[in-house]
């Protein structure tokens, strides 16, 4: 099992998350081609976008049904900027690289926001530390796990 892979499982066992982590046949590096594996549409799709808010890391788990507008995202954090992190900056913050970042199992806690439009659904997907990794959720759960604050996030 790949190491990422396992940091998700033993966090969310940990935290008492109901799902248990499913690994796919093909990869699921887009919220599009996750919905399709798992036979849901894309809003289900718990996406774990990374920026830097002020150069500080920020995890937005943002509807796979929605843009991020990070006007929004950076009033509600209080902050200048707020900027696609690139690839370094998230594996240096989250442990995860682009396209399996999961929602838990960072280095440190991260400030994060939870999309919410996710709120919708009964049952959402979260990436799991790796590309072909992924679990199911809820929107209550994705709150209570990540710490994080519901805000609409999403692009007019």
């Amino acid at each position: 099992m790949h190491p990422g892979v396992e940091r998700v499982r033993r966090t969310l066992t940990a935290l008492g998350a109901a799902g248990e982590v499913r690994t796919l046949d093909d990869s699921a590096r887009t919220a599009a081609q996750a919905a399709a594996l798992l036979g849901v549409t894309p809003a289900q799709i718990a996406n774990s976008l990374v920026f830097s808010a002020d150069g500080a890391p920020l995890l937005v788990m943002a509807s796979g049904g929605h843009r991020v507008d990070t006007a929004k995202v950076a009033a509600l954090v209080g902050a200048e900027r707020v900027e696609r992190a690139d690839a370094d900056f998230v594996r240096t913050h989250t442990g995860f690289a682009i396209g399996g970042v999961a929602p838990v199992g960072h280095p440190e806690p991260l400030l994060t926001l939870v999309d919410s439009a996710l709120a919708d659904f009964d049952q959402v997907w979260a990436a799991a530390g790796h590309p072909h990794s992924v679990f199911p959720t809820t929107y209550a759960e994705l709150l209570s796990m990540t710490g994080g604050q519901s805000a609409d996030i999403g692009a007019d």
